[in-house]
């Protein structure tokens, strides 16, 4: 019960998440009338209140207006450089560990060489040429090409196991095509994996495009979580005791982690079977107790 309550929170956090994604500079320009790049829209650096939520930055800007539209950019450069480094890390798991010969051993050398580059080096080199040029889908983007390595081999070393399994050998004789038995017969074995490889691809996207912003290799003339902290950063938020400016995208950036944290709990319980046989064993006298209660 305990985990299927974590389970709640963490989903329930990752929708609302996303609805104010989508929804929410909507609700901030039209209901509340704040904007998020307004200079002037009230007194720099004044702590929160009832006309300025989450206070103002050095500039007057609303803090809490940045906040909600920098979570749509945030949000949907997880999802996009999510989908991305995922899909790249199943086809080429997949196919390499499926494969055998010299098609699977020069596949496997792809994914190596990917491997052994330093991802952040690689990403910084890029968004830095590119100095977020393109907006958000860009960097999404290049999170999304630079992330994949990792999650191929972790996907490699199961379809390997999966690979002479009974099914897939019976599958593979009685004439299916491959792509078949791949998507039909290997994936589904997979879900799991591939599920909680895209919730920490998302917070790690999440965390990157933060990250780029706040060394000021990404876009700063846009409003997201990590230019936020970029230019509290450069303003001097931290020494003038203006927490209401660097704390908002922090916490949002952890609430997210955990979140997918709590969702891959449900994951790992729903892929390994011996936690699902602990946790029935561990109910069982639970419930024979309250049982001997109630006859008693």
């Amino acid at each position: 019960m305990g985990r299927d309550r974590k389970v709640t929170v963490g989903l329930a956090i990752l929708i609302v998440m996303l609805l104010i994604a989508i929804f929410g500079p909507i609700l901030v320009t039209s209901l509340l009338g704040q904007s998020p790049t307004k200079l002037h829209a009230g007194p720099p650096s004044a702590a929160p209140s009832g006309a300025h939520w989450l206070g103002t930055t050095s500039s007057g800007v609303d803090v809490f207006a940045q906040f909600i539209t920098g979570t749509r950019v945030s949000v949907f450069v997880g999802l996009v450089g999510g989908t991305i480094s995922t899909f790249l890390a199943v086809v080429f798991g997949l196919v390499s560990g499926y494969h055998k010969g010299k098609a699977g051993a020069a596949l496997t050398g792809f994914v190596n060489i990917f491997l052994v580059i330093p991802g952040l080096p690689l990403l910084l080199l890029i968004a830095s040429y590119t100095r977020g040029r393109g907006g958000w889908p860009a960097v999404a983007l290049i999170i999304g090409l630079t992330s994949w390595a990792g999650g191929a081999r972790v996907k490699r070393a199961q379809t390997l196991s999966l690979r002479n399994r009974d099914f897939v050998s019976a599958a593979r004789y009685s004439g299916d095509k491959q792509s078949r038995v791949l998507f039909m017969e290997v994936v589904p074995h997979l879900a799991p994996v591939i599920a909680s490889t895209f919730l920490f691809a998302v917070v790690g996207s999440i965390a990157a495009e933060a990250g780029l912003d706040f060394i000021g290799a990404g876009n700063t003339n846009t409003v997201s979580w990590g230019t936020m902290l970029y230019w509290a950063q450069s303003q001097g938020a931290l020494q003038s005791g203006a927490w209401w400016w660097f704390l908002p995208p922090g916490l949002g950036i952890a609430l997210v982690g955990t979140a997918a944290g709590l969702v891959n709990f449900g994951i790992d319980e729903l892929s390994d079977p011996r936690r699902r046989t602990l946790r029935t064993s561990s109910r069982k006298p639970k419930r024979r107790a309250k049982q001997k209660v109630v006859t008693a």
